[in-house]
């Protein structure tokens, strides 16, 4: 059987082939190609905003770029849901690499939550982590950690790094 360790190193190094394209519609300055990720399964689309942001930018002009998000086959996808869960949810019998549209403009309020910043972003993820506490060590584990240890986790997951995430005192 294996050791949770490696459970736990194998869900975190689970990777889904993506496929980036610009929303035909919101293509002003020229074509923009598709931008192609291996998503970690564990981490935040948020997380990666920053990277497919930057590969389109350049068929956008500055003016036609509002707040960016995301959607695969007409829905919008949800940035506070992992990765992973999103695709589960939404394109785990469809054929890969998984195709995910990016618009820049048409913010769809009435489907998503605003992510104004990454802060945002880490608040959730703690959240969530301290619901999972509760829900199997009834908190002991999270409450013993230090803010640095809280700091280590968030880290970790932001930099796609397993000895950092693991380290943190919550896996251990």
């Amino acid at each position: 059987m294996a050791d949770d360790k490696d459970v736990l190193r194998d869900v975190w190094f689970g990777r889904i082939p993506s496929c980036f394209t610009l929303n035909q519609d919101e293509v002003t300055e020229r074509e923009a190609e598709p931008y192609y990720l291996l998503l970690p399964r564990v981490s935040y689309l948020t997380l990666v905003t920053d990277k497919v942001k930057k590969h389109f930018h350049k068929a956008m002009r500055a003016e036609d770029v509002e707040e960016m998000w995301f959607e695969y086959e007409g829905t919008p996808l949800k940035w506070h849901n992992p990765i992973g869960v999103l695709f589960d949810l939404h394109a785990s019998s469809s054929v890969l690499p998984w195709s995910i549209t990016v618009h820049f403009k048409n913010f769809p309020d009435r489907d998503l939550l605003h992510c104004p910043s990454s802060s945002v972003i880490e608040a959730h993820f703690m959240s969530g982590i301290k619901e999972a506490d509760a829900l199997k060590h009834k908190s002991h584990v999270v409450n013993d950690m230090q803010k640095k240890d809280h700091k280590q986790l968030w880290m970790g997951l932001q930099n796609g790094t397993f000895q950092q995430h693991d380290n943190s005192k919550c896996f251990s």
